[in-house]
């Protein structure tokens, strides 16, 4: 268990009571992870979300890569060779993995550390069944992921209009 006074400190936790920091601090576990570490790829089932305290993480996806030709076989049969785009990065303070949160509980993107991290993991399936029992605290919790959702999706676009004006 990880105090609830550190989850407490971080915006994503604001307005929630103390039985329900007490609830997340015990699902919460420490990490300490290297540079490169991959958290998950897209489309994995998801089981954690996540806090990071220290470092930087990218969000990224698979694309096919733009140098190779694929042939119809691999269109056809998903064998593209791919490359992975970082569509994002956060840092310190922000949560992430949010997909383990709201179902189908599969990842959207991957994620992966850009710099040496320290993280809080939330393992979810004890944090579903208090949801069942706590509506309340499951509907502030599902708002909370929402708002990130969305700023991510602005933000996605912004860069998205900005890669696109910027090659003439």
């Amino acid at each position: 268990m990880i105090s609830p006074e550190i989850i407490r400190r971080y915006p994503f936790f604001a307005g929630l009571n103390h039985d329900q920091l007490v609830t997340l601090a015990k699902i919460g576990e420490e990490l300490n992870v290297a540079t490169d570490y991959i958290f998950f790829q897209e489309n994995d089932y998801l089981e954690t979300f996540y806090l990071i305290i220290k470092g930087s993480i990218s969000i990224f996806v698979s694309v096919p890569d733009g140098n190779i030709t694929h042939g119809i076989s691999q269109q056809l049969t998903g064998e593209l060779v791919t490359e992975d785009v970082i569509v994002s990065a956060v840092g310190s303070g922000d949560i992430f993995g949010w997909s383990a949160l709201i179902e189908p509980y599969t990842a959207s993107a991957g994620a992966k550390a850009l710099t040496p991290c320290h993280v809080i993991a939330f393992h979810t399936q004890t944090l579903h069944d208090k949801f069942k029992e706590q509506p309340a605290f499951g509907y502030l919790i599902s708002q909370k992921a929402g708002h990130v959702i969305r700023e991510r999706l602005r933000d996605l676009r912004i860069e998205s209009l900005a890669a696109l004006y910027s090659h003439p």
